[in-house]
């Protein structure tokens, strides 16, 4: 019985906590201070030669805590029970996605290395590629879903850039367009274009499966990279990000972000800790939601199609074996096609009554959104339409409601186009009488 090992939704309620520490309080308190006082001046210098690097921690020496811009409770906690889904050796969280992405690029990118990334990405992050690295002489490449490691290999060569190829960042499943990559060709080409001297790195962006339904450091990923406001947060009440790896990668990840000052704060730390304990149930119930969701809107005479990967058979090829392989779960994210265009999209967008009009996604309410203006609003039209991000499609982030009541929301806003259609064309006849 000793042998036992908990799984993580079990450990979400007490890992890493010692409630003896903290006036037997049965929940992490909010460890709401600036500074921490030391118990004497030896233990001063100790705790600072570590941070600073200039000796590594004793084999059964407690890191002690100094001021919360370099470590706090709630943070520490939080960081050592988000490593558990992914086995990853340590992770880093930070005040938002994007800090948690910027910082990572920052860190592993100098001037003249080149970056390789999958196309479509979340439009914050392609804008920061593609408008903020280039200014610090990072070189930047893309790629798209479906592409092979011969095609992707030709493309590089003809470059000539493969030597300086230092980064490949992938998204997978794709926003909004849930294409999936194949993690191990991705491996393989990072392999192929390393040295003895460099590793080509690896960084994925987990965010659209969350901690449970993709595990990218099983398939040899050095960086995993998480929106926390998402899954992890669950609630629409939170904005933080996270990433995951190896102890020697975290650490020189949380040494820039010491410098950069973009580390989560206590109150953010122990908002996430608490939608740990239900993270499990809460995916669970949105994917079997999605699902059904899905189905349905594939049915629906006024669907074109339905992106999602519960859907996806085995006439989908790749991109169905990829996930049979990848993704424990289908996930909660559903993209379709609305026969007509921006016009009818808006239509069903505005007409939505419980299903609430937002970006975001992965909480518990359901949201809808238009990506071709909206969260992918400032990419080229030519490269929108490359990607798929056309403008009579809808991503929707289904939530936790009853499905019942998703299914009736999505039905009547799908019936008004008919209905705003026909109120047109009466507006029209009746200006010719």
């Amino acid at each position: 019985m000793s042998d036992h090992h908990f799984h993580p939704e079990s450990l979400m309620m007490s890992y890493g906590y010692k409630p003896e520490l903290s006036e037997g309080a049965i929940k992490c308190p909010i460890f709401q201070t600036s500074t921490f006082v030391f118990r004497n001046a030896e233990q001063g210098k100790a705790f600072f030669e570590v941070a600073y690097g200039l000796r590594e921690q004793g084999k059964n020496e407690e890191l002690g805590l100094i001021y919360s811009r370099l470590n706090n409770p709630d943070l520490e906690i939080l960081e050592n029970r988000l490593t558990l889904w992914d086995k990853a050796e340590d992770c880093a969280v930070f005040e938002s996605g994007m800090s948690a992405i910027s910082t990572v690029l920052f860190e592993f990118l100098k001037p003249g290395d080149l970056l390789l990334y999958s196309s479509p990405l979340y439009g914050g992050t392609a804008h920061f590629i593609s408008e903020v690295l280039t200014k610090f002489g990072v070189e930047v490449m893309g790629f798209h879903a479906g592409m092979g490691e011969s095609e992707i290999l030709t493309m590089l060569d003809a470059s000539d850039k493969r030597n300086k190829l230092a980064m490949i960042y992938v998204e997978t499943p794709a926003n909004p367009t849930n294409a999936v990559i194949d993690l191990e060709l991705i491996r393989q080409l990072a392999d192929d274009c390393s040295s003895w001297d460099k590793r080509v790195l690896v960084a994925v962006d987990n965010t659209y499966m969350g901690l449970l339904w993709q595990h990218p450091l099983k398939w040899d990923a050095d960086l995993v990279l998480y929106s926390a406001t998402k899954y992890i947060g669950g609630h629409s009440d939170v904005i933080a990000g996270a990433c995951l790896g190896s102890k020697a990668l975290i650490k020189r990840v949380k040494t820039l972000r010491t410098f950069l000052g973009n580390m989560a704060g206590p109150w953010t730390g122990w908002l996430l800790l608490r939608s740990l304990e239900t993270l499990k149930i809460r995916m669970e119930q949105q994917a079997q939601n999605a699902q059904i969701v899905a189905e349905y809107l594939a049915l629906h005479p006024k669907v074109e199609k339905v992106h999602y990967l519960g859907l996806l058979t085995e006439l989908d090829g790749e991109q169905y074996d990829i996930y049979r392989k990848q993704c424990t779960s289908p996930g909660a994210m559903v993209s379709f096609e609305i026969k007509g265009g921006e016009h009818e999209a808006f239509i069903f967008l505005n007409n939505l009554k419980m299903v609430k009009l937002a970006v975001s996604l992965g909480s518990t309410e359901s949201l809808a959104q238009h990506p071709a203006t909206m969260t992918h609003a400032g990419i080229p039209v030519e490269e929108k339409k490359q990607m798929g991000i056309t403008e009579n499609l809808i991503r929707l982030s289904i939530g936790v409601e009853n499905v019942n009541d998703l299914l009736w929301d999505i039905s009547q806003a799908l019936e008004k186009i008919t209905i705003e259609e026909e109120k047109a064309i009466s507006r029209a006849s009746s200006s010719f009488v």
